[in-house]
């Protein structure tokens, strides 16, 4: 029998809080989270569920006067980057682990160059590298994402949309990362551009053997992507399990029930969507026991006063007191 596989990323009880004179803001919520070699992990959930502040947690970017992580850890290889000096972590970023950020348009520099701004990645984590050889790499990484060498001269407002989001993932990728973190990298492009650069992205995934959270709440990005997903609500993860395990039509948490219901089918006549009733809780007033249960249709005394159990099957794990608890740990 094969010994079980020692996570890249495991993430352990994580809690982060935004402080401010007006409110304390609970934004992550004791969340556990392993990331294999190789896996593409998907983080999925509406807007405010907690996904982004999970991924600047992991590479310490969180704003310096108001985001706090105030239990929990992170290890990657087995060392805890919470513990990390902020030099160990600046070398980290970009070299070991690297963020696609949601919008192009403000990732990048527009008084630099394309060719300029890869050329400064690689410079800061490739201390000897000749100016002939990181000239060398510039140019194998545009036409790594599609772009012509030739166009690294021009400045980001000379490309478009799509263009510029090539030129973060070339970015992103300089170093050869062991983790990628993308946070909803198709959200800005249209629908065709958005399935080219979700294909480049899984290719050169394949290529490099890179590892992935990707961010996002489009299901169907899931479906395309990922090898496990974890579904997020109001900081907690409240179903994960392999892409099949959330996929099929096996038992699910109401939240995901309910997001795959806001999902046009056209196989089927309606007349409109069928959307989740309600918004997202107040992160600074979050109601007790499960956090669903003022939206939920299912919801029954024990939600509104109990942290829900997890139900566990295999890899699949489900917190909601419909299905009772099979272990009383914490998902």
């Amino acid at each position: 029998m094969a010994e079980p596989q020692t996570p890249l990323l495991s993430i352990r009880g994580l809690e982060v809080r935004y402080e401010t004179d007006e409110a304390i803001t609970h934004a992550v919520n004791g969340i556990n989270l392993d990331i294999n070699v190789g896996e593409t992990v998907g983080l999925v959930g509406e807007t405010g569920a907690g996904k982004t502040t999970t991924a600047l947690a992991v590479m310490r970017l969180l704003p310096h006067r108001t985001g706090k992580i105030t239990e929990g850890c992170i290890l990657f290889r087995g060392e805890d980057v919470l513990r990390k000096s902020n030099g160990e972590m600046r070398q980290m970023r970009g070299e070991r682990i690297s963020m696609i950020f949601q919008d192009p348009m403000t990732s990048l520099n527009p008084t630099m160059t394309m060719g300029e701004q890869i050329r400064e990645s690689l410079e800061i984590h490739n201390k000897g590298m000749s100016a002939a050889l990181t000239d060398a790499r510039v140019d194998e990484l545009l036409t790594m994402v599609g772009i012509p060498p030739r166009r690294k001269h021009e400045y980001p407002h000379q490309f478009s949309g799509g263009m510029k989001q090539r030129i973060v993932i070339a970015i992103a990728l300089a170093c050869r990362p062991e983790l990628l973190i993308a946070d909803e990298p198709t959200t800005a492009l249209d629908v065709t551009i958005q399935a080219q650069v979700l294909a480049l992205m899984n290719e050169l995934k394949e290529s490099m053997r890179t590892s992935m959270i990707l961010i996002t709440h489009d299901l169907g990005v899931v479906s395309e992507m990922c090898d496990k997903v974890a579904i997020m609500y109001a900081g907690e993860i409240i179903e994960r399990g392999s892409a099949d395990d959330i996929l099929d039509d096996g038992p699910h948490h109401p939240y995901t029930v309910g997001l795959f219901n806001s999902i046009p089918d056209i196989e089927r006549e309606s007349k409109r969507l069928s959307p989740i009733a309600g918004l997202m809780p107040d992160p600074a007033a979050l109601p007790g026991g499960c956090k669903f249960h003022p939206r939920c249709g299912d919801a029954a005394d024990a939600c509104r006063s109990l942290a829900p159990p997890p139900f566990v099957s295999g890899e699949h794990i489900i917190a909601c007191h419909k299905f009772g608890s099979s272990n009383g740990g914490r998902i």
